[in-house]
């Protein structure tokens, strides 16, 4: 499998592929790409790992950055006995649908995030509008393994932002798995804010003149991507205040406090995403409100409808009834008496249902 790996390499050496690739690697492998820091700035791409890996070891400098999109049990297995990878982890990262975790397997840090995108769309539609995808991370002295599952989570951007900042890099390996789990973060306070534009959308259709009858779907809708979104950023506090305020070898003491920063700003995701679902149920509970009000209007209107076609419903009855001897049934103006009395008598009833608010 390392021989693979190396072949695999040697031909992404001559066909530079980016971090920010969207898919599977061109070179038919996981390999996106491999890179070689040292000093704080970017060496080479390393066409042969285990030697670029070796030549970091011997100088006691620099690390080895190696990104990969959803690869193989078979196509890990080099890389896991390569960097000395647990087995435990290296089974979670080929096997995506974790839960967001950070776990420690002596002085290897496994990282599980979950990455967030908001869908633009005109309006609200059962397609979803929060699209999600993992991103797992091997971190130790010297190499970082950034797994990605999904077509989303790029580390393009990261990857630049880190090599502008050649100060942060020297930090090492800890400083990328820092800067993953900044980018991660954004991202959720990114989505959230968006979801914000779509939950005060349905409350104002709401609260409108027609009392928005049909959006009762919209909001089952937006709670169910919060539920969503909820499941991606909640689990990540507790691993990231154990990053911040614990001693791991992994990670030096100069970057737990850039991970205290990413761990406030995950409370605080987790907080608005709180608070948007409260007031989601109070939306649906003002909804379902509206609708019981506009059903016990129509039911009024029915009701006095029905009143007032009682009226003549009941005068032609009576005398609808085949018996010779009825009163003024020979009358010659019995007939628009009749009528006039039963014109009467509606007028007075819808008239009294206008007045009470019924009609």
């Amino acid at each position: 499998m390392l021989s693979n790996l190396r072949r695999a390499v040697r031909r992404g050496y001559r066909r530079a592929v980016d971090l920010s690739h969207p898919a599977r690697s061109p070179l038919g492998s996981a390999v996106v790409n491999c890179l070689v820091y040292r000093d704080g700035v970017r060496q080479e791409d390393c066409s042969e790992v285990e030697e670029a890996l070796h030549r970091v070891r011997k100088t006691g400098d620099g690390f080895v950055w190696i990104g990969l999109h959803e690869p193989e049990q078979s196509e890990l297995a080099g890389l896991a006995e390569l960097f000395g990878l647990h087995p435990l982890a290296v089974e979670d990262a080929v096997h995506a649908h974790q839960r967001p975790k950070v776990e420690r397997y002596g002085d290897t840090l496994f990282s599980v995030f979950k990455t967030v995108r908001y869908v633009e769309h005109e309006e609200l539609t059962a397609t979803s509008v929060v699209e999600t995808g993992e991103l797992m991370a091997f971190t130790g002295q010297d190499f970082v393994i950034t797994i990605r599952h999904g077509g989303r989570g790029t580390l393009g951007p990261v990857r630049e932002e880190l090599e502008s900042a050649p100060e942060q890099l020297l930090k090492g390996p800890a400083a990328v798995l820092h800067a993953i789990a900044d980018h991660v973060v954004d991202d959720y306070m990114a989505v959230t804010d968006a979801v914000q534009n779509d939950i005060d959308a349905v409350e104002t259709a709401v609260f409108s003149e027609d009392g928005g009858r049909g959006d009762a779907g919209r909001i089952y809708q937006l709670k169910r991507e919060l539920l969503e979104l909820r499941r991606a950023v909640a689990p990540l506090g507790r691993p990231l205040e154990q990053l911040a305020t614990q001693p791991i070898p992994a990670i030096p003491p100069e970057i737990r406090a850039y991970f205290r920063d990413v761990a406030d700003h995950v409370t605080r995701a987790t907080d608005q995403i709180g608070a948007y679902d409260n007031l989601l149920d109070s939306i649906l509970q003002a909804h379902l409100a509206q609708v019981t009000v506009a059903q016990n209007e129509d039911m009024r209107k029915i009701t006095a409808w029905a009143a007032i076609v009682a009226v003549p419903t009941m005068v032609c009855g009576v005398y609808g009834m085949n018996f010779d001897h009825m009163p003024e049934l020979h009358w010659t103006y019995g007939y628009p008496l009749v009528l006039g009395v039963m014109a009467l008598a509606c007028f007075v009833i819808h008239r009294g249902f206008r007045r009470n608010g019924w009609l």
